[in-house]
């Protein structure tokens, strides 16, 4: 073990434990999207074991990225700056340490269940009981680190990334409790509507917040620049708290749910807007004047490609809800594509963001290589492009056919082949970006020699 590594898990294990584990779980779950990506070409492909059939691994990819990797790296980062924001020491590295076992169990807990079949049935809530009783003491416990050094920090400023991480903690408690066990109370509509305000406000209310808090910190670090607006940081947190729980509905238009609440979630969709405006505004704001160091530097291409992604999503989401459009996309690849870019686009980016800049910063060391790191990001990125355009024009045309009754349904899976085949080609592309990620950061830790150009030194 190299020394900046114990330095680490001495001082700061909980954080740097979360990160580790986040990334292992990165390049594992997202070799998993790649194969699964491979069974809409070659449905036959290695589906006489049970394991490896569609059914089985898309559940253990989405639940893999988004709470082995996701939820995890911001758990992680969280865990990061929370203290250095409220220039005390976290709250209880212990509590910290069996939060991480406790967290790290789940997901192999879930990656067993899932494989094998065990499941609730539910969109994004397919982890058994017993798994979901896990997460919510995981959950206790993080949320039990974070105001316990909010509520001990000496700097009595709250900044900005401060309320969007503690907003995240009591909206992710209600979220999930929604998704997951107050689902199994109830049958038919009512199901599918409390599952559906799940499934979107699992980006909505818990992604979103814990991401642009994440960025909160990241860019005006990176940028060595002050934030452009704290003002406008507050408008965007009480926005996303006020408007994101109606959205969820606009999942089931055209459905057997009331037409107003269909138009109620349409109109809080539109209104998305007002925090996705915040963030333009504050994030390109804080690095106007600075694009030669986005240029240069991998953090910032990560967080500013993040931004655009993000702002693109969160136009895409309301314009699909409208009644019109929705009609024409819904339930075709065209969501899968915008479901990517909000996922892997906008909020990982922020993440690997993060995990490039604290994870040199916990070891005390450069990054290992800056050059790999620039490298990774154009994979990332333009692989990224390609699978999300390739889906949002395929699932378009895709459903135009399906609402021209006089073509088949199986043309239309026809149809899809070659736009298939791109997801895969482009997602591969994406998926050596991510291992290169994981490369560079695990050299990093390991005290691999760095580049004698390597550059940013620990932040």
């Amino acid at each position: 073990m190299s020394t900046g590594l114990k330095r680490a898990l001495r001082e700061e294990p909980t954080a740097t434990l979360f990160l580790l584990s986040s990334v292992t779980f990165f390049i594992i779950t997202a070799l998993v999207g790649v194969f699964v990506a491979s069974k809409f070409v070659i449905p036959e492909f290695m589906n006489n074991i049970q394991q490896l059939t569609y059914g089985r691994l898309r559940p253990l990819h989405i639940n893999g990225v988004l709470f082995g990797w996701l939820l995890a790296a911001d758990m992680g980062l969280s865990l990061y700056l929370i203290p250095r924001l409220c220039g005390t020491k976290l709250w209880s590295e212990k509590l910290g340490v069996a939060n991480v076992i406790l967290w790290d169990l789940v997901i192999l807990g879930a990656v067993y269940t899932t494989t094998f079949g065990v499941t609730q049935g539910l969109e994004y809530a397919e982890l058994p009981f017993v798994l979901d009783v896990g997460v919510v003491v995981a959950w206790l416990m993080f949320g039990a680190n974070v105001f316990g050094t909010v509520w001990t920090r000496k700097n009595e400023k709250m900044y900005a990334s401060v309320w969007y991480i503690s907003g995240a903690v009591i909206w992710t408690a209600l979220v999930y409790l929604s998704g997951n066990i107050a689902t199994m109370f109830f049958a038919g509509t009512n199901q599918a509507n409390l599952n559906w305000f799940y499934v979107h406000n699992a980006v909505g209310l818990i992604f979103t917040p814990l991401g642009i808090g994440i960025a909160y910190y990241l860019i005006p670090k990176a940028s060595s620049a002050p934030l452009y607006s704290h003002r406008l940081s507050m408008i965007g947190f009480w926005t996303i708290a006020f408007i994101y729980v109606w959205t969820g509905a606009h999942h089931m238009l055209h459905g057997p749910i009331s037409q107003w609440l269909q138009t109620v979630s349409i109109l809080f969709s539109v209104m998305l807007i007002i925090p996705v405006w915040t963030v333009i505004v504050n994030f390109y704001g804080t690095v106007s004047g600075r694009w030669a160091q986005v240029r240069q530097d991998p953090i910032l291409k990560f967080l500013m490609a993040g931004t655009t992604f993000y702002v693109l999503t969160c136009f895409q989401g309301p314009m699909h809800s409208l009644r019109t459009v929705n009609a024409i996309v819904s339930k075709t690849d065209w969501i899968v594509g915008h479901a990517h870019m909000a996922v892997l686009g906008a909020f990982s980016s922020f993440a690997i963001a993060g995990c490039l800049l604290a994870i040199p910063t916990l070891v005390n060391r450069p990054l290992h290589s800056m050059k790999l790191a620039n490298l990774s990001f154009w994979l990332i990125f333009t692989g990224g492009i390609v699978f999300f355009a390739g889906l949002w024009v395929g699932g378009f045309m895709q459903g135009l056919q399906w609402n021209d009754v006089r073509i088949p349904f199986i043309d239309t899976v026809v149809f899809m082949r070659p736009f298939w085949i791109v997801r895969i080609l482009s997602g591969a592309v994406v998926y050596v970006g991510i291992f290169l990620i994981f490369y560079n950061l695990i050299r990093t830790v390991t005290g691999g020699a760095p580049e004698a150009t390597s550059g940013r030194a620990t932040a």
